[in-house]
């Protein structure tokens, strides 16, 4: 789903003077939708690198030892959402142009700068499939 200038008109209480207060607080909550998706992709890339590290492992090896998992489990975590917050992979940048095309193509997302949208007023973008 694509939203747009069209779509935003469409919200309640996206009229005029609203309009851009409403387009913020939408930003932000799709920015911080995104960077959770981040983290949680990374969460789970670290996890299944763990699992198949333990299992390629010799039997005597320490990785093998389930003792630390769960401290392990939750410092990956954090690593997992340091990583997110600095936009490491990338991910919440392309979902965020996805969901977000009045963005500028050249717009800083990591600083959560927005451009105007370069779009005439009841002009809507337009979305391509992959």
């Amino acid at each position: 789903m694509s939203i747009n200038n069209a779509t935003l008109a469409t919200l309640p209480g996206t009229a005029d003077a609203g309009d851009s207060a409403e387009q913020s607080r939408l930003r932000a909550r799709a920015t911080d939708a995104a960077v959770k998706f981040e983290a949680f992709f990374i969460k789970q890339l670290m996890k299944q690198m763990r699992a198949s590290t333990a299992e390629l492992a010799a039997e005597d090896s320490p990785l093998k030892n389930r003792v630390n998992e769960d401290m392990l489990a939750l410092a990956d975590g954090l690593v997992a959402d340091a990583m997110a917050g600095q936009r490491a992979f990338g991910i919440a940048d392309l979902m965020l142009r996805q969901v977000l095309p009045t963005l500028e193509r050249g717009a800083d997302l990591s600083n959560g700068a927005a451009a105007s949208p370069s779009m005439p007023k009841g002009v809507s973008s337009t979305r391509i499939e992959p």
